[in-house]
């Protein structure tokens, strides 16, 4: 099965808001909340999207002919590629109840696991969303990186004896969800976090910790003095603020703020291998993909992950090849075409 015919599948199993577009753009479904669109005009997901594709490649082929090595090592894990598929939440409420965020993660992080990459899994009001993801990842062996929302500090707390239970090797918090009203109604609130409230849950994590939602230089140098060990550079799809620039239009800057000190990862409208490999050229180590997992899952479950997964790392060594970098490491940014 190829993931032609996973999004095939898909269509008509994922409720009245997603479209199922040939290529996840943002465009079909802006402006739209419940469902998979951003918010405000939907300007952002766009963006996000946009901004990969008018991205060009400088093509190589006078090297040798060798093999492309794809593999890609997180905190002393090794994986077949430098990609993971990003956590998603409320996957009833924005596409159908084919799934609850409880089989959708326990599909998802089996299926990652399985094929070479690993899931990062999402968070909820529901307690037993947080229970179930660490659960999967228990049964994964620990292939898996739980993401915990920002909430109160007692929350995170309880959260984060679930996540040690599981045998995680990473732990991650989207400050980016700070604008989502559910956490704003909490009482301690919850949200966004100083940089020493930051340092004392990624103290409590006792694990490598990636801080995801960093949109400039000056959060990522935060993030940093906190003590975090990665970062995502990502707006969170554009859910959570309107107008907000690209992610790949801020990541060099940030990569070459941070980028010896800390791995960096990035998301936002990333859809194919060939994206994959600009955003490695543009100081990126790795990558997250929300949205066409979703949709794998609906499609055809663990075959339509395996399918998608395929298709991301062959484009990736296909235009490794095209250029002349045979691993990650040779991947450069002068790789990508100044006009």
């Amino acid at each position: 099965m190829n993931y032609n015919e996973v999004l095939e599948q898909a269509r008509g199993h994922m409720g009245p808001y997603c479209k199922v577009c040939p290529v996840c753009n943002g465009i079909a479904c802006k402006n739209q909340l419940p469902g998979p669109g951003a918010k405000g005009i939907g300007d952002t997901a766009i963006r996000n999207y946009q901004k990969w594709q008018e991205l060009r490649i400088n093509m190589d082929t006078l090297c040798e002919n060798k093999p492309v090595d794809t593999s890609f090592t997180l905190f002393g894990k090794t994986f077949s590629y430098p990609f993971f598929a990003a956590p998603v939440g409320a996957v009833t409420l924005h596409y159908s109840d084919k799934y609850n965020d409880i089989s959708y993660n326990d599909v998802l992080v089996s299926a990652c696991a399985s094929h070479g990459i690993a899931a990062f899994t999402g968070d909820g009001i529901d307690a037993g969303v947080m229970t179930a993801a660490c659960q999967a990842i228990r049964s994964a062996k620990g292939v898996g990186i739980p993401t915990v929302k920002p909430w109160n500090i007692n929350t995170v707390e309880d959260k984060m004896k679930q996540v040690k239970e599981s045998g995680a090797f990473a732990v991650a918090m989207d400050v980016d969800a700070a604008g989502l009203p559910f956490l704003k109604n909490m009482t301690p609130p919850a949200g966004s976090k100083s940089v020493e409230e930051l340092r004392e849950i990624i103290k409590l994590a006792g694990l490598p910790f990636i801080v995801k939602g960093i949109m400039t230089v000056k959060g990522a140098l935060k993030a940093k003095e906190a003590g975090a060990d990665a970062i995502v550079v990502s707006n969170h799809g554009g859910r959570v603020l309107d107008q907000c620039p690209a992610t790949a239009e801020v990541l060099p800057a940030i990569a070459k703020a941070v980028g010896k000190d800390m791995t960096i990862l990035v998301d936002g409208g990333i859809r194919s291998g060939t994206d994959i490999f600009k955003a490695l050229a543009l100081g990126a180590d790795g990558v997250l993909i929300a949205r066409p997992f979703v949709a794998a899952v609906y499609g055809a479950g663990e075959e339509g992950v395996a399918a998608y997964i395929e298709k991301l790392g062959n484009e990736l060594k296909d235009t490794m090849t095209m250029c002349g970098a045979f691993s990650l490491k040779d991947i450069t940014s002068d790789m990508i075409f100044n006009s």
